[in-house]
């Protein structure tokens, strides 16, 4: 997931860095490929959410057997599985914490895309305003 956060981050980007220097056809082409990159990190996060609820089952189902080998004399293999299972949740724990650096610089992004879209059509109004003539300004 962080992995298409972070290209969409730098589409995102490299648009507002050429704002007013593309084209229209070169501006369509580009947002079409950020909506596009926009779809596949929403549907990357839709993986995650099912991906965690998966993995919190699975943890509750590992302690479970992990409790039952150990009533049961097995206590190497109870060992076994709860150490796996730390091991495993310290990865998960340090793979949420780049994903919430991800989204963070996401959103960061976006308020610079706002700022920036702001700007240019403030740009815009203003040569738009310079361009008309004052004789067509005035109330006659």
């Amino acid at each position: 997931m962080t992995s298409a956060v972070h290209t969409l981050i730098a589409l995102q980007r490299r648009y507002l860095a050429s704002l007013g220097k593309l084209s229209p056809a070169e501006e369509d082409a580009i947002w079409q490929v950020i909506i596009s990159q926009r779809a596949e990190v929403n549907r990357r996060q839709d993986e995650l959410k099912r991906f965690e609820l998966t993995w919190a089952t699975s943890v509750r189902l590992c302690e479970t057997a992990a409790e039952a080998a150990y009533i049961s004399g097995a206590e190497n293999a109870s060992i076994m599985i709860r150490t796996n299972i730390q091991l495993a949740q310290s990865q998960v724990e340090e793979a949420q914490k780049l994903s919430l650096d991800a989204e963070k610089k996401l959103a960061e992004t976006k308020v610079m895309e706002v700022e920036r879209m702001t700007q240019h059509a403030a740009s815009l109004e203003s040569n738009n305003d310079e361009e008309i003539p004052e004789a067509y300004l005035r109330e006659d």
